[in-house]
Protein backbone atom coordinates (compact mmCIF):
# COMPACT_ATOMS: atom_id res chain seq x y z
CA UNK A 1 0.00 0.00 0.00
CA UNK A 2 1.40 3.41 -0.90
CA UNK A 3 1.61 6.22 1.62
CA UNK A 4 -0.59 8.38 -0.62
CA UNK A 5 -3.42 5.88 -0.36
CA UNK A 6 -3.05 5.33 3.38
CA UNK A 7 -3.83 8.91 4.38
CA UNK A 8 -4.54 12.05 2.38
CA UNK A 9 -6.04 15.45 3.13
CA UNK A 10 -8.46 16.66 0.44
CA UNK A 11 -8.59 20.33 -0.69
CA UNK A 12 -11.65 20.98 1.50
CA UNK A 13 -9.91 19.53 4.57
CA UNK A 14 -11.53 16.10 4.57
CA UNK A 15 -9.01 13.43 5.60
CA UNK A 16 -9.36 10.05 3.92
CA UNK A 17 -7.58 7.01 5.36
CA UNK A 18 -7.18 3.34 4.54
CA UNK A 19 -6.05 1.02 7.32
CA UNK A 20 -2.68 -0.43 6.23
CA UNK A 21 -3.40 -3.79 7.88
CA UNK A 22 -7.20 -3.91 7.65
CA UNK A 23 -8.17 -2.06 4.48
CA UNK A 24 -10.81 -0.18 6.51
CA UNK A 25 -11.79 3.11 4.87
CA UNK A 26 -12.19 6.08 7.18
CA UNK A 27 -13.12 9.71 6.57
CA UNK A 28 -12.71 12.67 8.90
CA UNK A 29 -14.93 15.56 7.87
CA UNK A 30 -13.94 19.12 8.83
CA UNK A 31 -15.85 20.68 11.71
CA UNK A 32 -16.71 17.47 13.57
CA UNK A 33 -13.60 17.23 15.78
CA UNK A 34 -14.53 19.93 18.27
CA UNK A 35 -17.16 17.99 20.16
CA UNK A 36 -16.18 17.19 23.78
CA UNK A 37 -15.02 13.62 24.36
CA UNK A 38 -14.48 13.72 28.15
CA UNK A 39 -18.03 13.91 29.52
CA UNK A 40 -18.41 13.19 33.25
CA UNK A 41 -21.82 12.01 34.52
CA UNK A 42 -24.34 14.84 34.64
CA UNK A 43 -25.42 14.06 38.20
CA UNK A 44 -22.72 12.29 40.25
CA UNK A 45 -24.07 10.57 43.35
CA UNK A 46 -22.63 11.18 46.79
CA UNK A 47 -21.23 8.01 48.37
CA UNK A 48 -22.26 6.74 51.78
CA UNK A 49 -19.54 5.82 54.25
CA UNK A 50 -17.78 2.61 53.08
CA UNK A 51 -19.80 2.41 49.87
CA UNK A 52 -16.67 2.85 47.75
CA UNK A 53 -15.74 -0.75 48.61
CA UNK A 54 -19.02 -2.31 47.42
CA UNK A 55 -20.12 -0.37 44.34
CA UNK A 56 -20.01 -3.40 42.01
CA UNK A 57 -19.32 -7.13 41.94
CA UNK A 58 -15.58 -6.49 41.47
CA UNK A 59 -15.22 -4.37 44.61
CA UNK A 60 -13.22 -5.43 47.67
CA UNK A 61 -16.20 -6.03 49.97
CA UNK A 62 -17.91 -8.30 47.40
CA UNK A 63 -15.12 -10.78 46.64
CA UNK A 64 -17.37 -13.83 47.05
CA UNK A 65 -19.47 -12.62 44.11
CA UNK A 66 -16.64 -13.52 41.74
CA UNK A 67 -15.38 -17.01 40.94
CA UNK A 68 -12.60 -18.61 43.03
CA UNK A 69 -9.47 -16.55 42.90
CA UNK A 70 -6.53 -17.86 40.88
CA UNK A 71 -3.99 -15.27 42.05
CA UNK A 72 -3.64 -11.84 43.67
CA UNK A 73 -0.96 -9.20 44.12
CA UNK A 74 -0.53 -7.76 47.62
CA UNK A 75 1.60 -5.15 49.33
CA UNK A 76 3.83 -2.38 48.01
CA UNK A 77 6.04 -4.91 46.22
CA UNK A 78 3.02 -6.60 44.56
CA UNK A 79 3.81 -10.04 45.96
CA UNK A 80 1.83 -12.75 44.19
CA UNK A 81 -0.35 -15.14 46.23
CA UNK A 82 -1.91 -18.17 44.54
CA UNK A 83 -5.36 -19.73 45.01
CA UNK A 84 -6.33 -17.95 48.20
CA UNK A 85 -9.10 -19.93 49.95
CA UNK A 86 -12.52 -18.31 50.19
CA UNK A 87 -12.28 -18.04 53.98
CA UNK A 88 -8.99 -16.10 53.71
CA UNK A 89 -9.89 -13.53 51.04
CA UNK A 90 -10.16 -10.81 53.67
CA UNK A 91 -6.81 -11.55 55.29
CA UNK A 92 -4.85 -9.50 52.75
CA UNK A 93 -5.63 -6.50 50.56
CA UNK A 94 -5.44 -7.42 46.88
CA UNK A 95 -4.08 -4.64 44.69
CA UNK A 96 -4.99 -6.82 41.68
CA UNK A 97 -6.96 -10.07 41.51
CA UNK A 98 -7.27 -12.74 38.83
CA UNK A 99 -10.26 -15.07 38.60
CA UNK A 100 -12.43 -16.77 35.99
CA UNK A 101 -15.27 -14.89 34.31
CA UNK A 102 -18.57 -16.14 35.70
CA UNK A 103 -20.17 -15.91 32.24
CA UNK A 104 -17.42 -16.95 29.84
CA UNK A 105 -17.31 -16.03 26.16
CA UNK A 106 -15.78 -19.46 25.46
CA UNK A 107 -16.91 -21.80 28.21
CA UNK A 108 -15.29 -24.76 29.89
CA UNK A 109 -18.07 -26.86 28.30
CA UNK A 110 -16.95 -25.65 24.86
CA UNK A 111 -13.45 -27.04 25.38
CA UNK A 112 -14.81 -30.24 26.89
CA UNK A 113 -17.45 -31.02 24.28
CA UNK A 114 -15.68 -29.75 21.15
CA UNK A 115 -12.09 -30.71 21.94
CA UNK A 116 -12.34 -33.44 24.56
CA UNK A 117 -10.44 -31.34 27.08
CA UNK A 118 -10.26 -32.64 30.64
CA UNK A 119 -9.01 -30.64 33.58
CA UNK A 120 -5.54 -31.56 34.87
CA UNK A 121 -4.97 -33.20 38.26
CA UNK A 122 -3.96 -29.88 39.82
CA UNK A 123 -7.41 -28.39 39.14
CA UNK A 124 -9.14 -31.51 40.49
CA UNK A 125 -7.10 -31.22 43.68
CA UNK A 126 -7.85 -27.49 43.98
CA UNK A 127 -11.58 -28.13 43.50
CA UNK A 128 -11.55 -30.88 46.13
CA UNK A 129 -9.79 -28.65 48.63
CA UNK A 130 -12.08 -25.71 47.88
CA UNK A 131 -15.22 -27.79 48.36
CA UNK A 132 -13.90 -29.34 51.58
CA UNK A 133 -14.04 -25.92 53.27
CA UNK A 134 -17.58 -24.83 54.27
CA UNK A 135 -17.02 -21.25 53.09
CA UNK A 136 -15.63 -22.46 49.77
CA UNK A 137 -18.46 -24.94 49.26
CA UNK A 138 -21.09 -22.28 49.96
CA UNK A 139 -19.29 -20.00 47.51
CA UNK A 140 -19.41 -22.60 44.72
CA UNK A 141 -23.05 -23.43 45.47
CA UNK A 142 -24.08 -19.76 45.11
CA UNK A 143 -22.20 -19.31 41.85
CA UNK A 144 -23.47 -22.61 40.44
CA UNK A 145 -27.06 -21.54 41.20
CA UNK A 146 -26.54 -18.24 39.36
CA UNK A 147 -25.14 -20.01 36.29
CA UNK A 148 -27.90 -22.64 36.37
CA UNK A 149 -30.58 -19.96 36.46
CA UNK A 150 -28.98 -18.17 33.51
CA UNK A 151 -28.51 -21.30 31.39
CA UNK A 152 -31.51 -23.33 32.51
CA UNK A 153 -29.23 -26.32 33.12
CA UNK A 154 -28.02 -27.50 36.52
CA UNK A 155 -24.80 -29.45 37.09
CA UNK A 156 -23.34 -31.28 40.04
CA UNK A 157 -21.44 -29.22 42.58
CA UNK A 158 -18.25 -31.08 41.65
CA UNK A 159 -18.60 -30.31 37.93
CA UNK A 160 -19.51 -26.71 38.69
CA UNK A 161 -16.36 -26.35 40.79
CA UNK A 162 -14.16 -27.73 38.01
CA UNK A 163 -15.67 -25.38 35.45
CA UNK A 164 -15.44 -22.35 37.73
CA UNK A 165 -11.83 -23.03 38.69
CA UNK A 166 -10.48 -24.37 35.42
CA UNK A 167 -11.98 -22.08 32.79
CA UNK A 168 -9.97 -20.30 30.10
CA UNK A 169 -11.61 -16.85 30.29
CA UNK A 170 -10.05 -14.86 33.11
CA UNK A 171 -10.48 -11.36 34.52
CA UNK A 172 -7.72 -9.25 36.10
CA UNK A 173 -9.25 -6.63 38.41
CA UNK A 174 -7.75 -3.62 40.15
CA UNK A 175 -8.47 -2.89 43.81
CA UNK A 176 -10.17 0.48 43.56
CA UNK A 177 -13.46 1.28 41.87
CA UNK A 178 -13.09 4.96 42.81
CA UNK A 179 -10.09 6.87 44.14
CA UNK A 180 -9.20 6.47 47.80
CA UNK A 181 -11.25 8.98 49.78
CA UNK A 182 -13.76 9.49 46.95
CA UNK A 183 -16.86 11.47 47.86
CA UNK A 184 -18.88 10.84 44.69
CA UNK A 185 -19.33 7.87 42.36
CA UNK A 186 -17.80 9.63 39.34
CA UNK A 187 -14.28 9.68 40.83
CA UNK A 188 -13.36 6.52 38.95
CA UNK A 189 -9.97 4.83 38.75
CA UNK A 190 -9.01 4.24 35.12
CA UNK A 191 -5.69 2.85 33.87
CA UNK A 192 -4.39 6.40 33.63
CA UNK A 193 -5.34 7.10 37.26
CA UNK A 194 -2.94 4.39 38.43
CA UNK A 195 0.64 5.32 39.17
CA UNK A 196 3.19 4.13 36.58
CA UNK A 197 4.34 1.50 39.08
CA UNK A 198 0.81 0.23 39.71
CA UNK A 199 0.16 0.05 36.00
CA UNK A 200 3.42 -1.86 35.45
CA UNK A 201 2.35 -4.45 38.02
CA UNK A 202 -1.09 -4.69 36.37
CA UNK A 203 0.47 -5.18 32.94
CA UNK A 204 3.05 -7.75 34.08
CA UNK A 205 0.36 -9.69 36.01
CA UNK A 206 -1.73 -9.82 32.82
CA UNK A 207 1.25 -11.06 30.80
CA UNK A 208 1.83 -13.88 33.30
CA UNK A 209 -1.87 -14.74 33.19
CA UNK A 210 -1.72 -14.90 29.40
CA UNK A 211 1.18 -17.35 29.53
CA UNK A 212 -0.62 -19.53 32.09
CA UNK A 213 -3.82 -19.73 30.05
CA UNK A 214 -1.87 -20.65 26.91
CA UNK A 215 -0.07 -23.39 28.84
CA UNK A 216 -3.20 -24.71 30.56
CA UNK A 217 -5.42 -24.88 27.44
CA UNK A 218 -3.58 -26.96 24.80
CA UNK A 219 -6.41 -26.57 22.26
CA UNK A 220 -6.20 -22.76 22.24
CA UNK A 221 -4.75 -21.18 19.12
CA UNK A 222 -4.77 -17.70 20.63
CA UNK A 223 -5.65 -15.82 23.81
CA UNK A 224 -7.41 -12.52 23.20
CA UNK A 225 -6.46 -9.83 25.74
CA UNK A 226 -8.51 -6.67 26.02
CA UNK A 227 -9.84 -4.00 28.34
CA UNK A 228 -13.24 -2.32 28.04
CA UNK A 229 -13.44 0.93 29.99
CA UNK A 230 -16.90 2.41 30.69
CA UNK A 231 -20.21 1.10 29.46
CA UNK A 232 -20.17 2.68 25.97
CA UNK A 233 -17.00 0.64 25.35
CA UNK A 234 -18.66 -2.62 26.45
CA UNK A 235 -17.83 -2.76 30.17
CA UNK A 236 -20.34 -4.53 32.41
CA UNK A 237 -18.82 -2.84 35.46
CA UNK A 238 -17.16 0.58 35.52
CA UNK A 239 -14.36 -0.95 37.57
CA UNK A 240 -10.91 -1.27 36.02
CA UNK A 241 -10.27 -4.77 34.66
CA UNK A 242 -8.74 -6.67 31.76
CA UNK A 243 -10.04 -9.89 30.21
CA UNK A 244 -8.19 -12.83 28.70
CA UNK A 245 -10.14 -15.28 26.52
CA UNK A 246 -8.69 -18.45 24.98
CA UNK A 247 -10.07 -19.24 21.51
CA UNK A 248 -9.43 -22.12 19.11
CA UNK A 249 -8.61 -19.94 16.09
CA UNK A 250 -6.56 -16.82 15.55
CA UNK A 251 -9.34 -14.83 13.92
CA UNK A 252 -9.61 -13.28 10.45
CA UNK A 253 -7.52 -10.19 11.18
CA UNK A 254 -4.51 -12.22 12.33
CA UNK A 255 -4.97 -14.49 9.32
CA UNK A 256 -4.97 -11.45 7.03
CA UNK A 257 -1.78 -10.11 8.58
CA UNK A 258 -0.06 -13.48 8.27
CA UNK A 259 -0.87 -13.56 4.55
CA UNK A 260 0.64 -10.09 4.19
CA UNK A 261 3.70 -11.12 6.19
CA UNK A 262 4.36 -14.01 3.80
CA UNK A 263 5.57 -11.47 1.23
CA UNK A 264 6.94 -8.82 3.60
CA UNK A 265 8.40 -9.93 6.92
CA UNK A 266 8.87 -6.30 7.97
CA UNK A 267 5.26 -5.40 7.20
CA UNK A 268 4.73 -3.43 10.41
CA UNK A 269 7.92 -1.43 9.92
CA UNK A 270 7.06 -0.55 6.34
CA UNK A 271 3.31 0.01 6.60
CA UNK A 272 2.96 1.39 10.14
CA UNK A 273 6.20 2.72 11.64
CA UNK A 274 7.77 4.24 8.54
CA UNK A 275 4.46 5.80 7.54
CA UNK A 276 4.02 7.28 11.02
CA UNK A 277 7.47 8.84 10.85
CA UNK A 278 6.84 10.24 7.36
CA UNK A 279 3.49 11.74 8.40
CA UNK A 280 4.76 13.03 11.78
CA UNK A 281 2.42 10.78 13.73
CA UNK A 282 4.89 9.57 16.35
CA UNK A 283 3.34 10.49 19.71
CA UNK A 284 5.89 9.22 22.24
CA UNK A 285 8.67 6.70 22.74
CA UNK A 286 10.99 5.24 25.34
CA UNK A 287 13.87 2.79 25.14
CA UNK A 288 11.63 -0.22 24.54
CA UNK A 289 8.44 0.96 22.85
CA UNK A 290 6.96 3.60 20.56
CA UNK A 291 3.46 5.08 20.23
CA UNK A 292 1.80 6.30 17.03
CA UNK A 293 -1.47 8.00 16.19
CA UNK A 294 -3.05 5.20 14.19
CA UNK A 295 -4.21 5.41 10.57
CA UNK A 296 -7.41 3.81 9.28
CA UNK A 297 -9.21 3.06 12.54
CA UNK A 298 -12.96 3.42 13.00
CA UNK A 299 -12.29 5.33 16.21
CA UNK A 300 -9.41 7.63 17.17
CA UNK A 301 -6.69 5.13 18.09
CA UNK A 302 -3.16 4.99 19.43
CA UNK A 303 -0.86 2.09 18.57
CA UNK A 304 1.90 1.21 21.05
CA UNK A 305 4.52 -1.11 19.56
CA UNK A 306 7.21 -2.93 21.46
CA UNK A 307 10.54 -2.30 19.75
CA UNK A 308 11.93 -5.56 21.17
CA UNK A 309 12.99 -8.54 19.10
CA UNK A 310 10.56 -10.65 21.17
CA UNK A 311 7.12 -11.46 19.74
CA UNK A 312 4.86 -12.93 22.42
CA UNK A 313 4.32 -10.70 25.47
CA UNK A 314 5.69 -13.37 27.83
CA UNK A 315 8.89 -13.59 25.78
CA UNK A 316 9.75 -10.01 26.72
CA UNK A 317 12.11 -9.16 29.54
CA UNK A 318 10.77 -7.34 32.60
CA UNK A 319 12.23 -4.14 31.14
CA UNK A 320 10.53 -4.79 27.79
CA UNK A 321 7.13 -5.26 29.44
CA UNK A 322 7.67 -2.16 31.55
CA UNK A 323 8.50 -0.09 28.45
CA UNK A 324 5.19 -1.01 26.81
CA UNK A 325 3.34 -0.48 30.10
CA UNK A 326 4.74 3.02 30.58
CA UNK A 327 3.55 4.22 27.17
CA UNK A 328 0.14 2.55 27.49
CA UNK A 329 -0.26 4.12 30.92
CA UNK A 330 0.78 7.54 29.60
CA UNK A 331 -1.79 7.42 26.81
CA UNK A 332 -4.55 6.32 29.18
CA UNK A 333 -3.64 9.24 31.43
CA UNK A 334 -3.70 11.61 28.44
CA UNK A 335 -7.08 10.21 27.43
CA UNK A 336 -8.77 10.93 30.76
CA UNK A 337 -11.00 9.01 33.14
CA UNK A 338 -14.34 9.73 31.48
CA UNK A 339 -13.54 8.72 27.89
CA UNK A 340 -14.83 5.24 26.93
CA UNK A 341 -11.93 3.18 25.60
CA UNK A 342 -11.00 -0.25 24.36
CA UNK A 343 -7.49 -1.57 24.88
CA UNK A 344 -6.58 -4.46 22.55
CA UNK A 345 -3.44 -6.57 22.61
CA UNK A 346 -2.03 -7.98 19.37
CA UNK A 347 0.86 -10.42 19.12
CA UNK A 348 2.08 -13.45 17.16
CA UNK A 349 0.00 -16.59 17.77
CA UNK A 350 2.30 -19.27 19.21
CA UNK A 351 1.91 -21.47 16.14
CA UNK A 352 2.27 -18.74 13.49
CA UNK A 353 5.09 -19.10 10.93
CA UNK A 354 6.07 -15.42 10.67
CA UNK A 355 7.30 -12.91 13.26
CA UNK A 356 4.83 -10.31 14.54
CA UNK A 357 5.39 -7.56 17.10
CA UNK A 358 3.52 -7.13 20.36
CA UNK A 359 1.38 -4.04 20.01
CA UNK A 360 -1.38 -2.52 22.12
CA UNK A 361 -4.11 -0.47 20.45
CA UNK A 362 -6.03 2.08 22.52
CA UNK A 363 -9.30 3.24 20.94
CA UNK A 364 -11.49 6.17 21.99
CA UNK A 365 -15.10 4.93 21.70
CA UNK A 366 -16.54 8.40 21.20
CA UNK A 367 -18.89 7.76 18.26
CA UNK A 368 -21.40 5.13 17.17
CA UNK A 369 -21.28 3.73 13.62
CA UNK A 370 -24.74 4.02 12.11
CA UNK A 371 -26.59 3.71 8.82
CA UNK A 372 -24.04 5.57 6.74
CA UNK A 373 -21.23 3.28 7.84
CA UNK A 374 -23.35 0.16 7.52
CA UNK A 375 -24.41 1.01 4.00
CA UNK A 376 -21.10 2.25 2.61
CA UNK A 377 -18.47 0.56 4.82
CA UNK A 378 -16.85 3.99 4.98
CA UNK A 379 -16.44 4.95 8.63
CA UNK A 380 -16.62 8.50 9.95
CA UNK A 381 -13.90 9.11 12.55
CA UNK A 382 -14.33 12.60 14.01
CA UNK A 383 -10.65 13.09 14.91
CA UNK A 384 -7.96 12.56 12.26
CA UNK A 385 -4.54 11.12 13.21
CA UNK A 386 -2.74 14.49 13.02
CA UNK A 387 -5.22 16.11 15.40
CA UNK A 388 -5.08 13.06 17.67
CA UNK A 389 -1.31 13.35 17.81
CA UNK A 390 -1.50 17.07 18.57
CA UNK A 391 -3.91 16.54 21.45
CA UNK A 392 -1.91 13.66 22.90
CA UNK A 393 1.42 15.47 22.74
CA UNK A 394 -0.02 18.50 24.54
CA UNK A 395 -1.63 16.33 27.23
CA UNK A 396 1.51 14.23 27.74
CA UNK A 397 3.68 17.34 28.14
CA UNK A 398 1.31 18.61 30.84
CA UNK A 399 1.24 15.24 32.62
CA UNK A 400 5.03 15.06 32.60
CA UNK A 401 5.24 18.55 34.10
CA UNK A 402 2.92 17.34 36.87
CA UNK A 403 5.15 14.31 37.54
CA UNK A 404 2.48 11.78 36.57
CA UNK A 405 4.40 9.88 33.87
CA UNK A 406 7.15 7.30 34.13
CA UNK A 407 10.69 8.50 33.59
CA UNK A 408 12.33 8.11 30.20
CA UNK A 409 9.39 8.99 27.94
CA UNK A 410 10.18 11.16 24.93
CA UNK A 411 7.21 13.14 23.61
CA UNK A 412 6.36 14.35 20.11
CA UNK A 413 9.26 16.06 18.36
CA UNK A 414 11.66 14.74 21.01
CA UNK A 415 11.38 11.41 19.17
CA UNK A 416 13.30 10.58 16.00
CA UNK A 417 13.18 7.90 13.32
CA UNK A 418 15.40 5.57 15.36
CA UNK A 419 12.70 5.42 18.05
CA UNK A 420 10.36 3.87 15.46
CA UNK A 421 12.66 0.99 14.48
CA UNK A 422 10.82 -2.28 15.16
CA UNK A 423 13.04 -5.29 15.86
CA UNK A 424 10.43 -8.06 15.98
CA UNK A 425 11.77 -9.64 12.76
CA UNK A 426 15.43 -9.39 13.74
CA UNK A 427 17.41 -12.61 14.13
CA UNK A 428 18.40 -13.65 17.65
CA UNK A 429 16.75 -13.30 21.04
CA UNK A 430 18.07 -9.89 22.10
CA UNK A 431 15.32 -8.06 23.97
CA UNK A 432 16.97 -4.67 24.14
Amino acid sequence: MSEARAIVRMPDGTVKQVGPLTGTRVWTVPGRAGRPIDVPPAAPRRLARGEEHRLCGFCADRQLETTPEKARLVGPDFTELRRVPAAELGDTVAEFRRFGNLFEIVSAEYWRENHGFRQPASVFEWARAYLSDPVGRAHIERLAAIRAQASGEATSIEEAALDLLGGSHDVVVARRHVVDGAETDDQLVSSGALTPGEHAAYMAFTVRSLAEIQSAQPHAAYVAVFQNWLRPAGASFEHLHKQLVAIDESGPQVDRELRMLASDRRLYQHEIADLAVAERLVVAANDGAVAFAGIGHRYPAFEVFSTSAANLPQQHSDAGIRAVSDLVHALHAATGVHVPTNEEWHYRPPGAPWPMPWRVVLKWRISTPAGFEGGTKVYVNTIDPWELRRRAVAALAQLRAEGRLADGIRIGDECDAADARLRYADDGDDDE
